[in-house]
């Protein structure tokens, strides 16, 4: 489905689906089990200029839009939602913010080496007592100056381990309740440290970690936006980044989907193809609409997006419709493998694993089901 795409869209589409077959697919169970952050794939990517998608030329990105971005997500998690995951951090979480909200010297300074590959940005708000109420956050930036000092720390951080670029939100204590500021924090900053990486389920090549601050000095001139404003701020990069979730989860229910009626194919029990079997024949149909829904759905808020269009309702629909179909769909894909879906050998399990977090991380389920009720009732 084509959702009239442009023929530069199409091409770009083409483009990363030619890559993520190449290049990503053959090593995306090495890259599960290493457990280790995908460095090579990342690298290919900024080469092909991924890593600059929707970032305008003049601060060394791809340019295109949004939805631009959301194709080449999709068709890169076909292959590796690890790879995606990691993206997803570098361009709507860090790239994208500084873009939107940034100083002109902000852009100039932190930009070019983003969309470049040349160093790796996250997205750090998350903490201990502040999961889905990001309202709750502990750490505090205080003015001392020319800088404000950082002091807390951050839990599940994507691309915590190796980033170089961090956004990060911190509470101003003169301006509470309403104190929640962003900065742009540089990783080789004195007060910085990381956690050991955390172990988890799924997405094993795009690595986490805590990230702490102690008494980090952070210049004035990287604060992203006003004093008091980063709640807005981290609200509508959610809104950005749950369209790249939203992406991801189509990515992994086509791979599962695709997978699933190869086997069907080849599979033979009671002396004919299981393809032939009806309950087989419902759960592929069902599976392939629940595909078709979500990406329509995704496409629908991108396209919004990108007409300055506020998506929250639009985004939180997507994610949320794309990540339970995205697992519902890898458990059906298990089904139908059988015994062999769940032996770890198999892709489905890889599947059924990286489709899990999909539910979770940019806003719980829960979440978007609260912004979609708020949008409905409003």
């Amino acid at each position: 489905m084509d959702f009239h795409l442009t023929e530069e869209e199409k091409m770009l589409q083409a483009a990363a689906r030619d890559f993520a077959k190449r290049e990503l697919e053959p090593m995306a169970s090495k890259v599960d089990e290493a457990e280790e952050f995908a460095v090579e794939n990342f690298k290919k990517m900024a080469k092909l200029g991924f890593t600059g998608l929707a970032i305008p030329p003049e601060y060394g990105g791809s340019g295109g839009n949004v939805l631009s971005l959301v194709l080449v997500m999709e068709e890169i998690a076909k292959a590796c939602a690890s790879t995606c995951d990691i993206l997803d951090g570098q361009t709507s979480l860090c790239g994208r913010p500084i873009f939107l909200y940034g100083t002109e010297e902000q852009k100039r300074k932190f930009l070019p080496p983003l969309t470049k590959g040349e160093k790796i940005g996250a997205f750090a708000i998350t903490e201990a007592e502040a999961g889905s109420d990001i309202s709750a956050i502990k750490t505090t930036a205080e003015r001392d100056g020319d800088s404000y000092i950082l002091n807390g720390s951050k839990l599940f951080i994507t691309n915590g381990p190796v980033c170089d670029i961090v956004i990060v939100f911190a509470n101003i204590p003169a301006l509470a309740p309403r104190g929640m500021t962003a900065f742009i924090v540089e990783t080789n900053t004195p007060g910085f440290s990381r956690g050991s990486q955390y172990r988890k389920l799924g997405m094993h090549g795009a690595t986490n970690a805590e990230l702490m601050f102690n008494d980090v000095r952070v210049p004035a001139s990287n604060r992203l936006g006003d004093e008091g404003k980063g709640m807005r701020i981290c609200l509508a990069t959610l809104d950005e980044g749950r369209l790249g979730i939203a992406a991801q989860s189509v990515g992994i229910a086509q791979a599962a989907l695709d997978r699933a009626i190869s086997y069907s194919k080849e599979r033979k029990q009671f002396g004919t193809l299981i393809s032939q079997n009806q309950a087989i024949q419902w759960m592929l149909v069902d599976m392939a609409t629940k595909v078709e829904a979500a990406r329509l759905l995704t496409y629908l808020a991108a396209s919004l997006f990108d007409e300055n269009m506020r998506v929250s309702k639009e985004a939180a629909m997507a994610k949320l419709y794309a990540s339970e179909a995205c697992l519902d769909i890898a458990i059906k894909g298990i089904q139908i493998f059988g015994g062999y879906g769940y032996m770890m050998d198999s892709p489905m399990q890889r599947y059924f694993r990286d489709a899990k977090l999909t539910q979770i991380y940019e806003g719980t389920s829960e979440v978007q089901r609260m912004v979609i009720a708020r949008a409905l009732l409003a």
